[in-house]
């Protein structure tokens, strides 16, 4: 029987770990192995009621792989834990079968009563590096949870979690096979981000269309006109894509005011700081754009240090101190 599951826990390795070459080199150099077969033994002990060899054989295993597993703690068949540093799994928590657990991964408990206090971790889950699933929660079969994340709710069969605290943003199906590619989960924060500045640029536009139907007159007519310039020089902006994220400087809220005055135009655009690598890219892409507009006559591009102007904040308010 023990050595059956020996034999299962390397071929897991291999299964999990494409930087494995050997079975000696498995057996000797995979702390995360060493780990598991260690914990074996404390859980024995502990469950047989030796509490304090259990302990000290758990003790023993912290300093050796640098990993800390409870004796308490109850694992499953084909769990691999890959690089194993810094990684915590508390007395209650309890994990499943075929799990995948990277470095720095913390399995804590948010209680002090002597009760059921840590995770319970689902089948074929994945914990990318640095997460920690905190209290006695149920992480579901299939999923997975992005490195970095702190996840403090349950999290449903098959779902993606990422972030701080953890956001469920990916699909809630049990995937068919263990998918590893941690760079493409998706960003709960950003698709927020992007619906936010849609609404905003929908109500931007619908003031504009008001003010384009403003009464007539000489000063009205020449509004109409700026206000014409302003949106084909918005449209030609919307061609200006930054690179970084893949969507055009409109879209991502860049460009905070576009002012006309006699042909001339004046962008103004507001970038994390006027140091940013790409602040010479995209200030000469938009000065191109605008410059190619029919009618246009010189054309001032101006980097915000802000998400607005300062300048113009700190003149208000002395006007206000002087009122």
């Amino acid at each position: 029987m023990v050595l059956t599951r020996v034999r299962e826990d390397i071929r897991t390795v291999f299964a999990k770990d494409p930087a494995a070459r050997t079975t000696l080199e498995v057996i000797l150099c995979y702390p995360g192995l060493h780990a598991i077969w260690m914990h074996r033994v404390s859980h024995f002990f502990w469950t047989h009621r030796f509490r304090l060899l259990g302990r000290f054989i758990s003790h023993v295993n912290r300093f050796f792989t640098g990993i800390e597993i409870h004796p308490g703690a109850s694992l499953g068949r084909r769990f691999f834990i890959d690089h194993g540093m810094g990684v915590v799994i508390g007395e209650t928590a309890e994990v499943g079968n075929d799990v995948l657990m990277y470095m720095g991964v913390v399995l804590g408990g948010t209680a002090l009563e002597k009760v059921k206090r840590h995770p319970t971790i689902g089948n074929n889950v994945i914990i990318g590096s640095g997460a920690s699933v905190l209290g006695p929660i149920a992480i579901g079969d299939g999923a997975k949870i992005g490195a970095g994340s702190v996840v403090v709710r349950p999290v449903p069969a098959g779902a993606t979690v990422v972030g701080v605290p953890g956001r469920i943003a990916g699909r809630q199906c049990p995937p068919s096979s263990i998918d590893l590619g941690h760079g493409d989960m998706p960003d709960p924060m950003l698709r927020v981000v992007s619906r936010l500045l849609d609404r905003q640029n929908r109500l931007e536009g619908r003031i504009r269309d008001l003010e384009l139907v403003t009464p007539g007159g000489p000063e009205g007519k020449a509004r109409r006109e700026s206000l014409a310039l302003e949106e084909k020089v918005r449209e030609a902006l919307r061609e200006v894509i930054d690179p970084e994220v893949g969507i055009d400087v409109i879209d991502l809220g860049l460009v905070k005011e576009i002012l006309v005055k006699d042909n001339d135009v004046e962008v103004d655009m507001v970038l994390t700081t006027k140091g940013c690598p790409l602040v010479t890219y995209l200030t000469d892409q938009v000065r191109r754009r605008v410059e190619g507009i029919p009618g246009v006559g010189a054309v001032d591009v101006r980097i915000l240090d802000e998400p607005w102007d300062w300048s113009r904040f700190v003149r208000q308010n002395d006007m206000l101190v002087q009122l």
